[in-house]
């Protein structure tokens, strides 16, 4: 109780406060520009937030990200043109409502189910962060180092695409984590006589260049016209929200179940769950036919999926310091600059900042009625907003960002560099999650490996010696060899079948 009082005081303070208000401004104008991500609009912040405590610099980014998955769907509805990744698997949805002049009765209903998702993915990360933390108290080098390379593995099997790809670009990020003093010898790798480089990879500069400005170059070398805007609808915003959400409360409720869910999969996150979710109501619903015809049904589905999952990501980055998403990614690097370590030490050691953190997302989530009902209705300011002038402000953003953490131009040629390769990258249907898991994860598999093999003088077998080792050992390898298994039985059950054909 002492621990929720002292996080109640850390909130409800004018400047917190004021930092929520403002940043839910701030991320409901970035989600609803077309290419401007949430996982953006976050890296942008971050700079800022250098400067800040660690309660209004937490509340700022959980604020904006919430805020940011919301109005993504505002362009997604009026221009077909999702404003972040996670409206994409409903977008047609809401298109085809606009063109049927019902528009704001499909941004009311997704801002209900968002809201209702994103509290529902708060309590249940406030029933289960706790619990697990205590349980991962007991977890050794052992049970990290499977628990990271987990991380990365799941990072690689849910991506949606090539896995070739994205084990690629897992690798990219390992790379880049490899970068500074080796642990064991002391000795550089990678670093090309940069000293700023002894370090490692600062982690900030590499998120501005990999998700703002690999998103700047994505705009300015698109050719791509740009689409028409849909008439303005006059229709109410939530006069048939209530009876949408009545028809569909089995949706609403088994959407946020599975944003949670698959939110707390490392490398997941949003984007993913909205996804799943359209596909598994989908598969369930009495009219299939329905969908992509402007059916609100698959919209209840993924919206509510959208701001769980953002929760969800939240509960692995907690508890064990490995990110469900990129935004917590960046959270992890933001609690790091802090002085903060994110694991289950933390519930003791800043028990405060954690239900404090608890209270902002629900604030969160319930200002985002009020405020996602204003952006409603100007939405048309928000859709026409010219980019050629928004984007040179992102560019100069990005390098003061980039240079301020450090004072450092290394860091503003680390930028570019990365921004580069991840525009590439990108051009090629190159998922970028996994990269920013490696990043951040290739360290701590390192870490715990050398540890590991120090205290038992090299016997691997020794990774499989106690009990939840051994289980997390064991799920690794069952996902790893899970392909071929699925190709064996495959073949076994064509081969039946020919010999049954022709018998």
């Amino acid at each position: 109780m002492d621990a929720v009082i002292n996080g109640a005081h850390l909130v409800f303070s004018l400047d917190v406060l004021l930092v929520i208000a403002l940043s839910a401004l701030f991320g409901i104008f970035v989600g609803a520009i077309p290419g401007l991500t949430a996982t953006m609009a976050v890296a942008l912040l971050v700079p800022i937030t250098f400067y800040m405590d660690p309660t209004p610099a937490i509340a700022a980014i959980v604020t904006t990200s919430a805020m940011a998955i919301f109005s993504g769907d505002i362009p997604g509805t009026y221009l077909n043109i999702p404003g972040t990744p996670a409206s994409a698997a409903y977008v047609s949805e809401s298109y085809q409502l606009a063109q049927k002049g019902k528009a704001r009765e499909a941004l009311g209903t997704n801002l209900i189910c968002s809201v209702f998702g994103g509290i529902f993915g708060t309590i249940v990360l406030i029933i289960v962060a706790q619990s697990l933390a205590e349980v991962a108290l007991q977890f050794s080098a052992f049970e990290y180092f499977w628990l990271a390379i987990l991380g990365l593995t799941c990072s690689i099997f849910i991506s949606f695409g090539s896995k070739t790809k994205a084990f690629l670009s897992l690798l990219f990020g390992i790379m880049l984590s490899t970068v500074g003093l080796d642990m064991m010898s002391g000795a550089p790798r990678f670093t090309f006589g940069i000293p700023d480089l002894m370090g490692g990879v600062n982690f900030i500069p590499v998120m501005i260049g990999m998700f703002a400005l690999s998103e700047l170059m994505s705009y300015y070398g698109s050719s791509s016209e740009k689409k028409t805007i849909a008439a303005i609808s006059k229709d109410s915003i939530f006069k048939n929200a209530p009876h949408n959400l009545m028809k569909y409360k089995k949706n609403v409720l088994r959407g946020s179940t599975i944003g949670t869910f698959i939110g707390a999969l490392p490398g997941a996150g949003a984007d993913i769950a909205a996804w799943i979710s359209y596909a598994m109501g989908k598969s369930m619903s009495k009219d299939r036919k329905a969908y992509g015809t402007g059916n609100i049904e698959g919209i209840v589905d993924a919206s509510s999926a959208n701001n769980s999952g953002i929760s969800g990501a939240w509960v692995p980055a907690l508890v064990f310091g490995i990110p469900g998403d990129s935004i917590t990614a960046i959270v992890i690097g933001v609690l790091y600059m802090k002085g903060m370590n994110p694991g289950p030490t933390i519930f003791m050691d800043e028990s405060g900042l954690i239900y404090a953190l608890f209270i902002v997302f629900i604030i969160a989530n319930l200002m985002m009625l009020p405020i996602g009902y204003m952006a409603i209705r100007l939405s048309k300011i928000f859709i026409l907003t010219p980019s050629k002038i928004l984007m040179p402000i992102i560019l100069c953003f990005c390098i003061v960002g980039a240079f301020a953490i450090n004072n450092s131009i290394i860091d503003i040629w680390l930028m570019l560099i990365v921004g580069g390769i991840a525009f590439v990258l990108s051009r090629n249907d190159f998922p970028m999650a996994p990269a920013i898991l490696g990043l951040v994860l290739g360290g701590t598999v390192e870490n715990n490996f050398m540890s590991a093999m120090m205290r038992t003088d090299g016997n691997f077998l020794s990774f499989f010696s106690r009990p939840i080792s051994a289980t997390l050992g064991v799920i690794v390898i069952l996902i790893w060899v899970s392909p071929l298994i699925i190709s064996c039985v495959k073949r076994i059950r064509g081969m039946r079948i020919e010999d049954t054909v022709s018998r």
